[in-house]
């Protein structure tokens, strides 16, 4: 069979260090893109579909990849975001009864270059220590010095805007016409699980593309706003912003996850930065300062907010804090219903612990639905 033969394939990083593999499926190609890993376990087939990976090459932490296939269910937009896969160990066969067909051809499906035999122990490892940086895969690897020379003409991460690669051109509608709450969502690369998780709890969704004004916004007479998470840098990103502190300012229930927890802060004058490494995983420890319980994340970002700046704003409460690295996790405006988390509540695959905070959004929406009758 054709992945049985597998060419010579490389992960090149940008400070010229060199970790060997080979190709999968027998694919050839070039694929640049910022070097970042997932811990999970489980759901690649999530991780790749995760708009907020767009631009970075992936590597995953779990020595086996593929070997419960891929499911039309299971992706978190229309199409693979990734820029490239680097894996130790790719399954070609899968045993998941429930499985539409392998990784492979899904992979090759979307186009998407992978390689494995790579010791991703080591890789990761250098990355820990080394920070992210910007790479190529490829199996082109009697070409070093060029592809050197095309790696450092590459744009870094920081102050890199890709919200606009991802998300929607034009508005669209998600969930039950019927149901009783509307909620206007900004999106700046939207996850698919979000959008199920605000429709289960009785809310019509209309999505807007990421520059959209809070006018047009707002012209649909919503119960609520709901900014989404993202790739890429949140500080380019001047009309969401704009938007977000017109939001705050209309008084109005606002929750956002992960980018569009960046920006409500931006949004509120608190800067934000590149982290060494992300964070990226299932596995994630974050405490809950209100209730003093601790909570497993899914997480996948490369920026944080500033705490210091956090904590001297009057207007703001820190409300969760990774427990890793003592990272702001989650806030909220104290004279406002606006809150936010820098991970992922929908967490699918992954934890549950933090689905409340979508039953905290809704009873949100309620409450500001009932002001508007009575008004």
């Amino acid at each position: 069979m054709k992945y049985l033969t597998k060419k010579k394939a490389m992960v090149l990083l940008a400070d010229g260090t060199i970790f060997h593999g080979k190709s999968v499926g027998g694919k050839e190609g070039t694929s640049f893109g910022e070097v970042c890993f997932n811990t999970g376990m489980t759901g690649y087939q999530e991780i790749f579909t995760d708009p907020s990976y767009f631009g970075q090459l992936m590597v995953t932490t779990n020595a086996h990849i593929g070997n419960y296939g891929t499911n039309e269910e299971e992706v978190e937009s229309a199409s693979v975001k990734i820029a490239g896969l680097i894996c130790k160990n790719f399954s070609y066969d899968y045993s998941r009864p429930a499985a539409d067909m392998g990784l492979l051809e899904f992979l090759d499906e979307n186009d998407t270059l992978a390689i494995s035999d790579v010791d991703t122990r080591a890789l990761v490892s250098y990355i820990r220590d080394n920070g992210a940086m910007n790479a190529v895969i490829s199996t082109d690897v009697d070409n070093v010095d060029q592809l050197k020379t095309e790696l450092a003409r590459m744009p870094s991460m920081k102050g890199l805007e890709l919200a606009s690669k991802v998300s929607t051109k034009k508005p669209y509608f998600f969930g039950n016409e019927n149901a009783t709450y509307r909620i206007s969502a900004m999106d700046i690369g939207i996850k698919l699980n979000i959008l199920r998780n605000l429709a289960n709890r009785d809310c019509y969704i209309k999505v807007f593309p990421y520059d959209t004004t809070f006018k047009e916004m707002s012209s649909w007479n919503p119960d609520g706003y709901f900014i989404s998470n993202g790739p890429g840098d949140p500080e380019p990103l001047e009309a969401s912003i704009q938007t977000a502190k017109n939001i705050i300012a209309s008084d109005k229930p606002l929750f956002g996850i992960c980018l569009g927890h960046q920006v409500i802060a931006l949004a509120n004058g608190i800067s934000t930065y590149k982290m060494h490494n992300g964070h990226r995983g299932i596995n994630h420890p974050i405490m809950n300062l209100l209730t003093g319980k601790g909570e497993i994340t899914s997480q996948n970002h490369g920026f944080a907010i500033n705490r210091e700046e956090a904590e001297s704003n009057p207007d703001l409460e820190i409300t969760h804090v990774h427990l890793n690295d003592n990272t702001v996790a989650g806030m909220r405006m104290k004279k406002k219903d606006v809150f936010s988390v820098q991970y992922h509540p929908e967490a699918s695959p992954g934890p549950h612990d933090s689905e409340y905070l979508f039953d905290q959004f809704f009873e949100l929406i309620k409450k500001s639905a009932k002001q508007k009758v009575k008004v």
